[in-house]
């Protein structure tokens, strides 16, 4: 039985596709936040928190997260006693909130060298 090499080459290019796309992140967080950007409710970005479509702005919970302690809906940074009811789903953030999102990502990334090796551990150096 003879083998196809145009099977083989379509296999190859499938593996390659799927190693290259595993090593970019699935988040999206490398990407820049900026007001020229439009995200849909919820999206996480971490660092930075999630994304409430209807008051263009990152915070730190879930759209319409519930606190059933409180009995209380969060959306837009504050607690309401009913959910927040917008038909907006996507929208892209102010120009505050997208440089506000920046900083607080920006001043999450570690800059260390090789972690918890290279500097002081335990009390224990000659």
């Amino acid at each position: 039985m003879k083998r196809s090499t145009r099977i083989s080459l379509v296999l190859l290019g499938g593996v390659a596709t799927g190693a290259l796309t595993a090593c970019a992140p699935a988040d999206g967080s490398s990407t820049r936040i900026s007001s020229e950007s439009v995200y849909t409710n919820d999206t996480y970005i971490p660092g930075v928190g999630y994304y409430h479509a209807p008051f263009r702005a990152f915070y730190p919970r879930r759209y319409n997260d519930y606190d059933a302690t409180t009995r209380r809906y969060y959306f837009g940074g504050r607690w309401e006693a009913a959910p927040d009811r917008s038909v907006i789903n996507i929208s892209a953030p102010t120009p505050e909130a997208a440089r506000a999102a920046e900083a607080a990502r920006d001043a999450r990334i570690d800059r260390g060298g090789f972690g918890s090796t290279s500097g002081y551990h335990s009390g224990i150096w000659s």
